[in-house]
């Protein structure tokens, strides 16, 4: 599907003996974050004192990899785990050694980490670090990290740790596990999201709220931005928790608002507000701002590309009847869900056939009618064409396309996988709404501006938010080839 797509999706839990049960479970709500390959790693004791790490991951979805219940009983079986669902970023994304997370043994134990974000200067500390003799078993920028503790010359683990991460730069949200504790990580900016639960004396970690709530868990608060907090057994027993901070201090956060316009699910609660209720905010600035009328008084049908948009065509529609446009939500495209990894398409029929094998159109609701067809986002362009040429088979009176979120002009250095900007529809086209619109075969289209977008977060938080792939303002410095070379090697 042409759209942006998600990162990773971490999750940990510290003192429970279902550890790896509720990592399943958190990472299964984590699904959306990163659908090529899941990885579980627990903490078990061989003998009475030994401490052991053993992992399961593979290429697939959560379900997929872990089929086989013996695995908790067996494998699985610990009191502490760290979990990881990938969509690569960098690395080499058909390579099974890039799955995490991933797990060291060096002169103070045990160490495995899993992340979720993108280091904007992985390339430069990689090459110091080969250069120094260090061997690299991945292509990922997460081993980088792992590199970095284990060369440093600090004698506690955790001033290690944060000794490590001072070094780094860009986006990072961390679990690690050691023999002895959970540690979490947020880089200042906190361009990520990152919470902290609570479930029967156990701390728990997630990418998002959703992960606590299938596991019936208590959101506690968000891990700050900057922060690295340790949970160990004191920490259940007393329920303190050990917090340090990173030493980059930081005049704004600089939150990635794609979470909110695509990424989270609607049902989290990230950067302290709900997803749901600040996408209804964005729909109804964009409703007021970018509205459609029939030309002939009659109410015009309202409807989303499912699942992702659905919150925002609620809203809009809601925000036309407010102003008093006659309007009306409808179901006017059905998505299947059943869709296997293998299912097969004929190379020379995938173009024509990709769309039709996700979505169909109800043709008694869109026939004669003016269509509002209302999304979230659009990178390429190619999908929405072929939706809009699907919807046209209905014969609808109009078809007007409502994006709720600016025209995407630039790529992302901090963990999503936006293509280059010769890729991109916006750029491509030079930002001109008649030529977008001509191509894509609509009879009107409208974007939100990044004005109208802040404006959509709430007033104490709107200077809090990264809009570089819109605006090409990028927060941090960034070295832009690595990802290139990362993916022109593999």
């Amino acid at each position: 599907m042409d759209k942006p797509k998600s990162f990773c999706g971490i999750f940990g839990v510290w003192g429970n003996e279902n550890a790896s049960l509720m990592t399943y479970y958190g990472l299964h709500s984590l699904q959306h974050r990163g659908q090529e390959a899941t990885g579980i790693l627990v903490r078990k004791f061989n003998g009475k004192s030994k401490v052991v790490f053993d992992i399961v991951k593979g290429e697939g979805l959560v379900s997929e990899v872990y089929a086989d219940d013996n695995l908790w009983t067996n494998i699985l079986a610990g009191n502490a785990a760290i979990g990881h669902n990938r969509y690569s970023t960098t690395g080499a994304s058909g390579s099974r050694k890039n799955i995490q997370p991933f797990v060291v043994n060096y002169r103070d134990g045990n160490l495995a980490i899993a992340h979720n974000g993108n280091l904007t200067n992985a390339k430069e500390i990689r090459n110091e670090l080969i250069h120094e003799g260090a061997i690299f078993q991945t292509t990922s920028d997460t081993e980088v990290i792992l590199h970095l503790i284990a060369r440093s010359r600090l004698e506690k683990q955790v001033d290690q740790i944060v000794d490590s991460l001072n070094k780094i730069e860009g986006a990072f949200c961390l679990t690690i596990l050691t023999d002895n504790a959970l540690i979490a990580a947020r880089d200042p900016y906190g361009f990520r999201p990152l919470a902290l639960g609570k479930k029967e004396g156990c701390f728990i970690i997630a990418s998002e709220t959703c992960a606590f709530d299938i596991n019936s868990a208590e959101y506690i608060r968000d891990v700050e931005p900057g922060e690295v907090i340790v949970i160990d057994d004191e920490a259940n027993r007393t329920g303190i928790i050990k917090s340090y901070f990173l030493d980059l201090k930081v005049e704004q956060k600089k939150h990635c608002i794609f979470e909110y316009i695509y990424f989270s699910r609607p049902d989290s609660k990230i950067f302290g507000h709900n997803v749901d209720k600040v996408r209804r905010r964005l729909s109804k600035i964009l409703a007021r701002n970018h509205p459609v009328i029939d030309k002939d008084g009659e109410k015009v049908i309202v409807i989303s590309v499912p699942d992702s948009s659905n919150t925002a065509a609620i809203g809009y529609q809601n925000e036309l009847e407010k102003m008093g446009i006659k309007s009306k939500l409808e179901i006017g495209l059905i998505r299947s869900h059943y869709i296997g990894r293998t299912f097969i398409q004929p190379q020379q029929q995938k173009r024509e056939i990709g769309v039709r094998i996700k979505f169909n159109v109800v043709k008694g609701v869109l026939e004669g009618k003016t269509i509002v067809l209302v999304d979230d986002s659009i990178v390429r362009g190619t999908t929405s064409k072929q939706l809009v040429n699907l919807i046209r088979e209905a014969k609808p009176k109009e078809i007007h396309l409502r994006i709720s979120s600016p025209q995407i002009l630039f790529p992302c250095f901090y963990g999503m996988d936006f293509p280059s900007s010769e890729e991109l529809i916006a750029f491509r086209m030079k930002k001109d709404l008649e030529q977008i619109r001509e191509y894509l075969g609509v009879d009107s289209i409208e974007y939100m501006s990044i004005e109208e977008l802040l404006e959509g977060v709430y007033e104490d938080d709107k200077n809090n938010f990264c809009t570089a792939c819109f605006s090409g303002s990028y927060p941090t410095v960034v070295d832009t080839s690595f990802k290139k070379e990362i993916y022109e090697n593999n």
